[in-house]
């Protein structure tokens, strides 16, 4: 004789059930997740002046730019004299 498919001892419905129960524990997980963002969203600007933001590094004051020209058109010269 064949059993009922949903029979309270069957197989597919104990998958059924651990199916719900799962996809439950999921529901009320991500449920539970939202709620604390959300309340972290509330709290966490009111705490912010505990760990105040770093100040901005002041920028460096560039080199001043030179024309090498000159070092490279003495540095040429002396390379030719001594090539003869």
């Amino acid at each position: 004789m064949l059993t009922p498919v949903l029979a309270a001892d069957s197989v597919i419905f104990q998958g059924f059930i651990l199916m719900l129960a799962g996809m439950g524990a999921v529901y009320i997980f991500l449920t539970i997740l939202i709620l604390a963002m959300k309340g972290a969203a509330l709290v966490v600007p009111k705490l912010a002046f505990l760990l105040p933001d770093p100040e901005p590094a002041k920028p460096k004051a560039a080199a001043p730019k030179t024309d090498d020209g000159a070092a490279v058109a003495l540095a040429i010269a002396a390379a030719s004299r001594l090539r003869g």
